[in-house]
């Protein structure tokens, strides 16, 4: 009887025990992804300030990505400021959700949903706003960032239906060593270590953010180079008081005609803030190893490679090592991954010769974790060879027909967790490539400690959109079920030459 390693902790592929890949290649360099969250559909004058913006950043040939709300984008449309829409179009446009702050937003209606409901429900509620977005500015959305901190699990798996391929924004949701990741096979640049805005106040705020920039860079630098975040939004240049903490904050939902204009920044103030920021930008530009990049760059630097590779058994075996009772990284690869390429390798252990069992597994994408109720073991769990066998093909089965992995994988009458099951496979591996089979194989209850990398339900991470009291423990519980999908996102820095 085979005998899998007691207590085995599931540790992620390439997670906590590995440093983040450096890039390959060439001097490191910083990336900078420059993003406006373009929302303000009240104030007349937020038109104005994305126009002078993306006019002045057009004209210093800085690459920039305009996450645009489906009603500011009608606004625009109905108001005929096509010399707004002219002047965005020239970057790279993303979608930043249909009313933004309207209740319900997106985690408010996700909250009591599950999987494939809260799937179908944000492409009820958000795919007419990607739509007007792309009819208003002749290009897809690049990328999906939540309004506030209305963030939910399921947008990853209705950004993959709508192809959205770069979730952009910023949190606490989802937390990996604060670098860019991969989530549900989504590219998410969520929460990085570095956002490096400068005060719009003046000279002071503008010598406070070169310091904080130096200090970045080196670092990054020096540590192989990276990516940081430079967020603003339009509004921010003329309000004196965001347009939506106006009118919806804490969960209040006046009706159209109640909605109040936020209070406005005088001409000096304005006169000031643009340049402050167009100084910072101009320095920013003086460095050689920094590079202003897009949403759809940052899906070129952090290409995803594991897709469509063909993987032998010491790509496995590198991949699945349970020795110290855990199992060690093998780059970029997630633990979903990990599952259906070994649950593959078993499959063939019976279907093919073993000259043609080291060539032949390969993911044309990442599959997603379990999106139900996970079982519950009490103890070990023993299975003949036989029905190992005929599981990994219902297994299989499951994977293909659902795109995930299963919540529960049965042995029969008996089920075990999908934790379980790749210790498991993993050890498995060995006796498969020696062609020993066991007569029996054990499944003892592990361990996926990648769940770490998201946020448990708490205040801390919602904030002042949301009612007094807001929680979404279901919620959060599906997103930690997705940890299966973390992976770093390895940088390929010659793709952008």
């Amino acid at each position: 009887m085979l005998r899998p390693a007691a207590a085995l902790l599931l540790l992620l592929a390439a997670c906590a025990s590995a440093p983040p890949p450096s890039p390959v290649s060439g001097a490191p360099k910083m990336y900078i992804l420059l993003w406006f969250d373009t929302e303000d559909y009240l104030l007349p004058a937020s038109d104005d300030a994305a126009l002078r913006l993306a006019e002045f950043l057009t004209k210093e040939g800085v690459p920039t990505t305009f996450k645009v709300v489906g009603e500011k984008a009608r606004t625009l449309e109905r108001r005929g400021r096509r010399d707004v829409i002219d002047a965005l179009k020239k970057h790279e446009i993303g979608y930043h959700s249909n009313w933004h702050s309207v209740h319900p937003t997106p985690a408010q209606y996700l909250s009591t949903l599950g999987w494939d409901e809260g799937v179908e429900e944000f492409i009820r509620r958000e795919g007419p706003g990607v739509e007007d977005v792309k009819r208003i500015f002749g290009q897809a959305p690049s990328c999906y960032g939540q309004p506030g901190s209305s963030w939910g699990p399921q947008s990853f798996g209705a950004m993959r239906k709508l192809g959205i391929p770069v979730y952009l924004d910023s949190g606490s949701h989802v937390d990996f060593d604060r670098g860019p990741l991969w989530y549900c096979g989504i590219l998410t640049l969520f929460r990085l270590e570095y956002t490096l805005r400068t005060g719009l106040g003046g000279a002071e705020e503008f010598e406070k953010a070169k310091k904080n920039f130096s200090a970045a860079r080196e670092k990054l630098l020096k540590d192989g180079g990276g990516a940081a975040h430079i967020f603003y939004h339009p509004c921010e240049w003329v309000h004196k008081q965001f347009w939506d903490g106006v009118n919806f904050a804490d969960g209040a939902n006046p009706p159209r005609e109640e909605w109040k204009l936020p209070p406005q920044k005088s001409a000096e103030e304005t006169r000031v803030a643009f340049e402050t920021f167009e100084a910072y930008i101009r320095w920013i530009k003086t460095f050689p190893d920094v590079k202003f990049i897009t949403a759809r760059d940052a899906l070129k630097l952090y290409e995803d490679r594991s897709r469509g590779l063909v993987w032998d058994d010491c790509d496995l075996q590198r991949m699945s090592n349970f020795e110290n009772d855990e199992v060690h990284g093998g780059g970029g690869v997630a633990a979903s991954e990990i599952f259906c390429l070994l649950n593959q390798r078993l499959l063939k252990q019976g279907l093919l010769p073993h000259s043609q069992q080291r060539t032949s597994l390969s993911l044309a994408e990442t599959p997603l974790g379990p999106t139900g109720v996970p079982t519950v073991m009490a103890g070990p769990v023993k299975a003949t060879w036989s029905q190992v066998m005929r599981t990994a093909a219902d297994v299989q089965a499951y994977v293909e027909r659902h795109g995930r992995i299963p919540n529960t994988v049965w042995l029969g009458s008996t089920g075990v967790t999908p934790e379980s099951y790749l210790v498991a496979l993993g050890n498995l591996l060995p006796y498969l490539i020696r062609e020993e089979l066991p007569r029996e194989v054990e499944f003892r209850p592990a361990k996926l400690l990648a769940e770490k990398f998201v946020a448990q339900d708490s205040p801390k991470i919602w904030g002042w959109l949301f009612p007094k009291g807001f929680h979404a423990p279901e919620m959060m519980e599906l997103a930690r079920h997705q940890a299966w999908t973390i992976k770093y996102a390895v940088p390929h820095p010659e793709a952008l030459k």
